[in-house]
């Protein structure tokens, strides 16, 4: 019974790799850049190498004049304490259901309600995409939920495009603080802190029914190509129509109050995995905070399934900030990014697995045709 919702839908698609090979006609679909999503696991092999060759000349570097002491690190990951990594993975957990939470909220405006736990295994099994496929798999939770509240695809990826708005804003806010607290990096609080306030401007500006934000900002790229224009007024057309909720004042409140729920969620889940190390055990969620700042930049260079950036930038912060070996500082980032990332990934393949998706659904989900065969 569970796969029955996906069956028809996965026959279509079949059906046009089938029929129209490489000459499927090009959409254009709201969700942004979808059009031109593709599984090519050449493209993540190379990123893959890319990643893992980089990891190395960092190491190298970091020891070019002192041997790299793998002893420190294998104790370091040894003698965590797994009563704090535990509670660190119900954390975990507990944010894949605050993010369900949210987009109940985001729901209201097309008068659907989907129950918490179905938007909760929904919400796993997209994170678990986004974090094994990477940007590909990022359309698989907006396609999940407007399938079984039975809306517009558009809609949720105008809720997609919300969530994101709330989330750069709230990491901007920490990577705020947390340059403010590091006096080499202050400097670098202020021009941020205009950023902050801009966005903020940007968003009201949005919610005018008039959408003269809108118009404002595609005359002013009336220098791109058509295409291009197109697209970006695709991508603003959806964002306004995501924004819609944020009018009605109780779904603004909810809306903050979760996003300040979920990072919370992830602070202390960051706070609770330096209490398992002996080296950071002393750390306090102030410094929880700067580390997961660090983290949150890193994070922008990522390859699907391994990480990268995150990693790196939160071995450069614990080495240079507070002072650790980079024996114990790799251990702990890693430590810190496979919580995350397997606790993610194994929970929303748990979620697949119970609504009948398997792994090559997943992939078909994270294809451009299933947004061709949505319109």
């Amino acid at each position: 019974m569970k796969t029955r919702i996906y069956d028809k839908k996965f026959t279509r698609i079949q059906a046009l790799h089938s029929t129209q090979g490489p000459t499927l006609k090009k959409s254009h679909p709201p969700f942004p850049h979808a059009g031109s999503l593709r599984f090519a696991p050449s493209k993540l092999l190379y990123g893959a190498v890319l990643a893992a060759f980089v990891a190395v000349l960092v190491i190298v570097y970091r020891t070019r004049n002192a041997s790299f002491r793998w002893d420190l690190l294998e104790t370091t990951l040894r003698h965590a304490d797994w009563r704090w990594v535990l509670a660190a993975i119900l954390l975990t957990l507990l944010t894949i259901v605050g993010r369900a939470l949210r987009w109940q909220v985001m729901l209201r405006p097309s008068a659907r309600i989907l129950g918490i736990w179905q938007l909760t295994s929904d919400t796993a099994i997209g994170l678990a995409a986004g974090a094994l496929l990477g940007r590909a798999g990022e359309v698989v939770r907006p396609y999940l939920i407007a399938t079984h509240a039975g809306v517009p695809f558009s809609s949720q990826a105008a809720a997609w495009l919300l969530e994101r708005v709330f989330d750069l804003l709230a990491v901007m806010l920490i990577c705020v603080y947390a340059l403010f607290r590091v006096p080499s990096l202050r400097a670098g609080g202020y021009p941020l802190t205009l950023g902050v306030a801009v966005a903020l401007i940007l968003l009201l500006a949005f919610l005018d029914p008039r959408k003269r934000a809108e118009r404002r900002i595609l005359s002013a790229l009336t220098f791109l190509p058509q295409q291009s224009q197109q697209r970006a007024g695709r991508v603003l057309e959806t964002f306004a129509q995501g924004i819609q909720c944020l009018r009605d004042r109780r779904s603004l409140i909810l809306l903050v109050s979760y996003t300040l729920l979920e990072w919370g969620i992830i602070v202390s889940g960051t706070f609770t995995m330096l209490q398992a190390f002996s080296g950071t055990s002393r750390l306090s969620l102030s410094d929880a905070l700067i580390l997961l700042a660090f983290g949150a930049l890193g994070g922008v260079v990522q390859i699907p399934g391994l990480g990268g950036g995150m990693q790196a930038a939160l071995i450069v912060a614990l080495t240079q900030i507070y002072r650790l070996p980079i024996e114990a500082a790799t251990g702990i980032a890693v430590a810190l990014w496979l919580v995350g990332i397997v606790t993610t990934a194994a929970f929303g393949l748990a979620c697949a697995f119970h609504q009948g998706l398997n792994w090559g659904k997943l992939k078909l989900l994270s294809t451009k045709q299933i947004l061709d065969s949505d319109a």
